[in-house]
């Protein structure tokens, strides 16, 4: 059955995990930052796995928030 994207708050402790994104970047340049990044979008892909839902992800990400 197929999955539609979630947009709603929908994590556990999001302040924590917030906090884990940022521990994980601290000391980092920003060239190693933006591999951390493109690595870990690459891994959430993988674990999403719908394209579909991958696509509505990406057609959102690309709308400015609040619009």
């Amino acid at each position: 059955m197929p999955t539609d994207l979630i947009l709603t708050p929908n994590m556990d402790r999001p302040d924590d995990i917030y906090a884990d994104l940022l521990a994980a970047h601290e000391g980092l340049s920003k060239a190693e930052s933006d591999a951390l990044n493109a690595r870990l979008i690459l891994i959430l892909m993988n674990q999403i796995g719908e394209r579909r839902v991958l696509a509505q992800a990406l057609a959102a990400a690309r709308v400015p928030e609040g619009s």
